[in-house]
């Protein structure tokens, strides 16, 4: 695993509640306040991912607004705070299913979204999710150094917003979150604007061939970069490095004679045949992962098994050691896996597929049953590496697709004509019920990472992600049918391009067609075999490691994205390498956590802002001043703002650091 440091988990502001004092936290109002987030953030999360591929995290500015309504009441608690976030956030992540469900609609087989079949799909898979990370939840999250980058900032949110808490340190840490929310907030919205840069990238010819590579003006990117630590970083960057320096300038060789443009090229490439190679890579290491947290899982259902019966024998069990009883967990999971079973007759029985109907229900249920798990795993892994919001969710959904379609081509046999279409449909179907698991299990464990760092009760933040997912099972359908409608899926000027769910659906097709290319996935998963190797050899005789999932998201992701992690974590490493001079290292490196917090808080705020400005407006660019921007000038802004913005905050942080010692040594 990971050796990068939980920061924030043992700094000032934890909770001091009794472990058993009771508290106010999965209350009627929050419910309700939970709820109606839930509304205006699933949906634009539908939208904005239908239409760029993309969409926001939920849990911070959640944070943020159940905080400004809670404070109405005198009573309300930051646990209860907590609940509001993770309903709003298990619903919003769940949005992430439009990955996969649209491509019913792609490639024919569905004109629109049947309500309440689309309903069942959503709350089952979302169920699932949650259950399955109920055992990971001790392995991935008690007894893990994953340092859960978006979970402790949505944490110190909570914790700096909580108005029961007062001093030096509580007071100059709220203008910190407040300064860096605002920061990267106006950065946001003058690349929105094409006034500022948001991105800088550019092609390289490297011998005959040529690559991409990019950097992201993103505070949000830099302030998790400072979270994950520098054992990710550098993990990505090998990743970049062997994707777009090895693989991409030799896909891309003889390609890009006189006159060819490189970055159209290098970009074609990179989508067709690098991206592969990275999901082959990030499968291997998922076999891996899974293989390495299997040790800790069986032993925190063993601990989950003891705390049950201790509670049933009537012996006290600390209130932020309690989870819904592994027992009831195994059982509900059983208990889904008949819903699962009825969905998937009814979707085959009126096809092609009817003779084969009892068998695909079989293979649905235990590849439901036993990939949800491994999933589950991989993606809370992912969530605890770099943040839910730049997990590679989209590569599971491949892998998951790739898988399905294996085993249903070697069950059924040889198909043509109408039979592949079916095929290609209940496939997607069965993957969109473990891509629900993936995307819920990617954001409950962070949810459940800032539970124990506020001293949530787990049980109750258990129920409340149960909420989430039923809220968004019941907004997610009618969205997708008004964008089917309203806009329809594909590339014609004016439809929503639905990215992944297409490159999802025509690998379904490659499988049960023959024309996927299994070499480059070979090539990745031999690649994964050798980091693989790395990282054990250094984890056992250096402090050092290369995590093997970090370096596939390193080749899998946009450059844009990777690169500005890793600058994110240096400069995160340096500010704690200062820290460590002051009188209070502890507390200064907190204040850092603070302004990487709200660096993400205001990216993500905004993110919620301009989803819903290009919502009304129907148009992606609505606030921009000029379509193509201006050119150099766009350029040289986003970077002077970018690099001015970021050491200007540092050092005022430093400085802010030193004020609040002098003011906390008057206090006493």
């Amino acid at each position: 695993m990971s050796k990068a440091s939980p920061k924030g988990a043992d700094q000032p502001g934890a909770p001091t509640q009794a472990a058993n004092a009771p508290i106010k936290e999965l209350t009627f109002r929050g419910i309700v306040i939970g709820g109606v987030i839930t509304l205006i953030f699933t949906a634009a999360n539908v939208y904005l991912g239908l239409k760029v591929g993309l969409t926001f995290a939920t849990s911070i500015p959640a944070a943020v607004i159940s905080m400004a309504v809670l404070r109405a009441w005198k009573d309300h608690t930051i646990q209860e705070n907590n609940i509001v976030q993770t309903i709003a956030s298990a619903a919003g992540t769940l949005s992430a299913i439009i990955f996969v469900l649209p491509g019913l609609v792609l490639i024919g087989w569905w004109q629109g979204f049947p309500y309440w079949t689309t309903v069942a799909v959503c709350a089952v898979g979302g169920f699932l999710g949650v259950l399955y990370s109920i055992p990971l939840r001790r392995a991935l999250v008690t007894h893990s150094d994953l340092p859960y980058p978006e979970g402790v900032a949505a944490a110190e949110v909570l914790k700096v917003g909580d108005t029961h808490q007062a001093g030096a340190d509580n007071r100059h840490g709220l203008k910190i979150i407040g300064a860096g929310a605002g920061a990267s907030a106006l950065m946001q919205l003058l690349s929105a604007m094409k006034v500022a840069a948001g991105e800088l990238s550019g092609a390289l010819r490297i011998g005959s061939g040529g690559t991409l590579v990019g950097v992201s003006l993103s505070m949000a990117l830099m302030g998790i970069g400072h979270l994950v630590g520098v054992a990710v970083a550098v993990a990505m960057l090998v990743g970049v490095g062997i994707g777009y320096f090895v693989f991409l300038p030799y896909y891309t060789s003889g390609q890009v004679g006189a006159g060819a443009d490189i970055a159209q090229v290098a970009s074609d490439v990179f989508s067709s045949d690098v991206r592969f190679i990275g999901a082959g890579v990030m499968a291997v290491a998922a076999v891996w992962t899974l293989i390495k947290v299997m040790g800790p899982v069986f032993s925190g259902i063993s601990e989950s098994l003891a705390s049950s019966r201790a509670r049933h024998d009537g012996k006290v069990v600390g209130r932020e050691e309690q989870d819904i009883p592994i027992t009831v967990v195994g059982v509900s999971i059983l208990a889904l896996l008949i819903p699962v079973g009825a969905l998937i007759f009814m979707f085959v029985r009126e096809t092609h597929l009817t003779n084969d109907a009892f068998k695909l229900v079989i293979l649905s249920v235990v590849f439901v049953l036993l990939i949800g798990l491994f999933v589950a795993a991989v993606c809370g892994y992912m969530a605890g590496l770099i943040g839910a919001s730049n997990s590679p969710i989209s590569g599971v959904g491949i892998l998951v697709v790739i898988i399905a379609a294996l085993l249903v081509k070697a069950l059924h046999g040889a198909a043509s004509g109408d039979e592949v279409s079916a095929l290609v449909a209940y496939t997607l179907f069965t993957a969109a019920v473990v891509f629900g698991v993936a995307t819920i299990s990617n954001d409950n464990l962070q949810d459940l990472k800032t539970g124990q760092l506020v001293g949530a009760t787990p049980w109750k933040q258990q129920v409340a992600l149960m909420i989430g997912v039923g809220f968004g099972s019941l907004v997610i359908p009618p969205v997708l049918d008004l964008m089917a409608s309203s806009f329809g899926f594909g590339t014609k000027p004016g439809q929503l391009a639905a990215p992944q769910a297409s490159l999802i659906s025509s690998l379904a097709k490659g499988v049960f067609g023959g024309s996927l290319d299994w070499g480059l996935i070979g090539i990745g998963a031999a690649v994964g075999v050798v980091v693989i190797i790395i990282d054990e050899v250094l984890s056992r005789n250096t402090r050092c490691s290369l995590p093997p999932l970090a370096v596939g998201m390193g080749m899998y992701l946009p450059s844009a994205v990777t690169i500005m992690i890793p600058i994110g974590a240096f400069v995160g490493y340096f500010y704690d390498k200062w820290a460590n001079t002051t009188k209070r290292p502890g507390v200064t490196k907190r204040f850092g956590v603070l302004l990487a917090t709200g660096l993400i808080v205001g990216e993500s705020l905004f993110g919620v802002l301009n989803a819903a400005i290009i919502g009304a407006a129907g148009d992606d660019q609505a606030l921009a001043i000029s379509a193509d921007g201006f050119g150099a000038v766009s350029d040289l802004a986003g970077v002077v703002l970018f690099i001015g913005g970021m050491y200007a905050l540092y050092r005022w942080v430093q400085h802010v650091s030193v004020k609040s010692s002098k003011e906390v040594a008057a206090e006493k």
